[in-house]
């Protein structure tokens, strides 16, 4: 089995946005390792998981722990994602934080 693509990560994040946004939560939370082992169970793929998370993080989100090393992302990212506003015209994080 071939291993995901960041932007399958991103494809992934985006459903789980749209699910909670669904049921009308303000945001969700994602850890990169319980995201790792819920998309690719067993699979040793963590700096794509995480490049897909940090790819989706839009104005607004936040980092609950961030790496010390963004090229070099450790399981223990986690990030709050806004699931409130889903308008395609909301910036992207790495937009506005450089």
């Amino acid at each position: 089995m071939e291993k995901l693509t960041m932007n399958d990560y991103v494809d992934k994040l985006q459903q789980k946005k749209v699910e909670a946004h669904n049921k009308q939560w303000l945001y969700i939370e994602v850890n990169a390792k319980d995201f790792l082992e819920e998309c690719e169970p067993g699979v040793k793929n963590q700096n794509t998981c995480c490049k897909g998370m940090l790819e989706s993080m839009l104005e607004g989100d936040y980092f609950i722990v961030e790496p010390k090393n963004k090229s070099k992302c450790a399981g223990t990212l986690t990030i709050r994602y806004y699931v409130d506003n889903l308008s395609p015209e909301r910036k992207k994080w790495s937009e506005i934080n450089n």
